[in-house]
């Protein structure tokens, strides 16, 4: 399969925009980033189907979360399943004084008529140590 490298780096910048967002407890800007066919598995197991019970639980969740917001996300792995969908491994880390935790996302994303990018599926997983 031919990938065109502005396509990873297209799914790097939403990477990103994940990190960007999360750090700043900004709602609208992550959910910009989502299909509205999209579900959602949470790092404690939560079941979101479709982009309003997404944004539900973000517009409740992100704001008042309770981390410092010192969080970083990497996309580790890109697997071009077809060229236009993604799966993409993401290593997350939250910085805390306490001490640091890991989550391991996978998400998979679609490119749409546009050529834009959007999460389509997501599951987080924390990593225990």
């Amino acid at each position: 399969m031919n990938i065109d490298t502005a396509d990873i780096k297209a799914i790097e910048e939403i990477v990103a925009t994940v990190e960007r967002t999360q750090r700043a407890k900004d709602a609208e800007g992550f959910l910009a980033l989502f299909h509205p066919d999209a579900l959602w598995t949470t790092a404690h197991g939560k079941v979101l189907i479709g982009f309003d019970a997404i944004a539900e639980f973000t517009r409740t969740v992100l704001p008042a979360a309770s981390w410092d917001g010192d969080v970083t996300y990497e996309a580790i792995h890109i697997e071009f399943l077809r060229p236009d969908v993604a799966a993409v491994k993401i290593r997350q880390i939250y910085h805390a004084t306490e001490g640091d935790s890991e989550g391991s996302p996978l998400y998979v994303m679609t490119k749409q008529a546009d050529g834009t990018w959007l999460l389509h599926a997501g599951q987080n997983t924390e990593v225990r140590v």
